[in-house]
């Protein structure tokens, strides 16, 4: 009934985001997903269509909708546009990047990996509070970057971790940092991580990693860890490391979240080299999409999509970049066939 439909943003994107959100779009009406769609333009359609890579109209559907699913966006080189993601999650104030990572392929060097990366989304070195000092005639002769963690984040990032942890039977979070050199901005990180643990002492370990530490086991042996949360610029770079345990971008689902507003999105860009051409690996897609079903409560229908998942790429379908040669087209009709 049309009344059970919940309202959702669509963005198509750009390169490859309408092909791979069309697959999305296929498989969502073979599980029976209860979104309404409003579509909106954003990345170069928008600048194409209305001079703007972040249209009000965009905007103002998500603030209403509260939920959005969103392919891979193009920012434009110079003009002064601003990037797309940082302004969106400035915008809800989107202080939770979520980062699954799981093995979809067996039999790879990093088999069994099951790592959920929480990453703070707002504050950091992200911040770009950026300048340079001039030096006699050289005006850049020095470039300084100053980042921030304010307590009301870090306590609120690491919350949404453990809660994470609870509400899904993880066992473990563990608090990466380097508070042994950057002692205040990431200090104050590790200090609230011990504080906010007391809380769930019986229900969930903590533990703590330097961030190079982190890395360098995350290659060694990543299967100690269960769910992490870090700051910006460490999530970043290490929830791309994790990705790589299991193939890479186009296996990587990513959520953007706050209090007021949900964006689900591929982690991978927009690939305009290959856009057009029926070669994409929809897969981060549709795993993105499982998140956005759970994030409304349909546990039952991201089960459902992520069993099909696994049932297709164990019959031994592979796109391009998995080593094989099926097409976005394949990818949709197989996983379709697997939900019917």
């Amino acid at each position: 009934m049309a009344d059970d439909k919940i309202p959702a943003t669509l963005i198509p994107g750009d390169g490859i985001g309408p092909e791979i959100v069309a697959c999305v779009l296929s498989v969502l009406d073979a599980l029976g997903a209860p979104f309404a769609w409003d579509t909106q333009l954003a990345g170069m359609t928008a600048v194409a269509d209305r001079g703007d890579p972040l249209p009000l109209q965009t905007i103002e559907s998500i603030r209403r909708t509260g939920l959005a699913l969103k392919g891979p966006l193009t920012t434009p080189v110079g003009g002064g546009f601003k990037s797309i993601n940082v302004t969106l999650r400035k915008e809800f104030e989107l202080f939770a990047n979520l980062r699954p990572a799981r093995t979809l392929i067996p039999g790879g060097r990093y088999d069994h990996i099951d790592i959920v990366l929480v990453r703070e989304n707002l504050e950091g070195f992200y911040a770009a509070m950026e300048h340079y000092m001039p030096i006699g005639h050289d005006n850049k002769a020095i470039a300084m970057s100053t980042g921030f963690n304010t307590r009301t984040e870090c306590r609120r990032i690491i919350h949404y971790a453990f809660d994470y942890a609870v509400k899904n039977g993880r066992k473990k979070v563990t608090v990466v940092h380097k508070a042994n050199i950057l002692k205040a901005l990431t200090g104050l990180f590790l200090e609230e991580g011990r504080l906010i643990a007391k809380e769930y002492e019986g229900r969930v370990e903590m533990n703590d990693r330097i961030v190079d530490a982190c890395a360098m086991q995350l290659v060694l042996d990543p299967w100690q860890y269960d769910v992490i949360v870090t700051t910006n610029l460490f999530g970043d770079i290490l929830s791309d490391l994790i990705a790589g345990l299991v193939g890479g971008l186009g296996m990587a689902p990513g959520a953007n979240i706050s209090d007021e507003a949900a964006i689900f999105e591929a982690v991978h860009g927009s690939a305009p080299d290959i856009a057009g051409k029926g070669v994409a690996n929809p897969l981060a897609m549709l795993l993105s999409t499982g998140l956005m079903l759970q994030h409304v409560g349909r546990n039952d229908l991201a089960t459902r999509l992520t069993t099909g998942i696994d049932r297709m790429l164990a019959a031994g379908l592979r796109t391009r970049d998995l080593g094989g040669s099926a097409g976005t087209r394949d990818v949709t009709e197989a996983l379709v066939q697997q939900l019917n």
